[in-house]
């Protein structure tokens, strides 16, 4: 079962992709803040983080993305924003879903990002 670190501080939204994602398979790992994510990053060792770009207390998503990076090596982000994200801005591994999406296309998109980490050719 995969392990997801999700970071998202809007509590309908997290509410609503844990339970879906966990409906498909996925061990949720919830944080609201960066400070959070730091936290939880430490005491989970996921297999793929899903962050929200914005989000309070002063780290945003690339600074969750930043700490995944020294952390966890290359476990891939999938970056969520209500607004288009610099693709410039992501790493190899890294992903990014502009809002509104359909919760339910987030799963395939998190477990093709997992394969193509875990993959030795690529």
């Amino acid at each position: 079962m995969p392990r997801l670190l999700l970071v998202e501080d809007e509590f309908l939204i997290r509410m609503t992709l844990a339970e879906i994602l966990a409906d498909d398979g996925f061990e949720v790992i919830e944080a609201a803040t960066g400070a959070e994510a730091l936290a939880q990053l430490e005491a989970s060792s996921p297999d793929i983080v899903l962050t929200d770009l914005n989000l309070p207390g002063g780290m945003d998503g690339f600074g969750v993305a930043r700490a995944v990076r020294q952390q966890a090596g290359g476990v891939p982000v999938l970056f969520t924003s209500g607004e288009p994200i610099d693709p410039s801005r992501l790493g190899p591994r890294d992903r990014a879903l502009t809002k509104p999406y359909l919760p339910s296309s987030v799963g395939p998109v998190l477990r093709e990002m997992i394969a193509r980490a875990t993959d030795p050719a690529g």
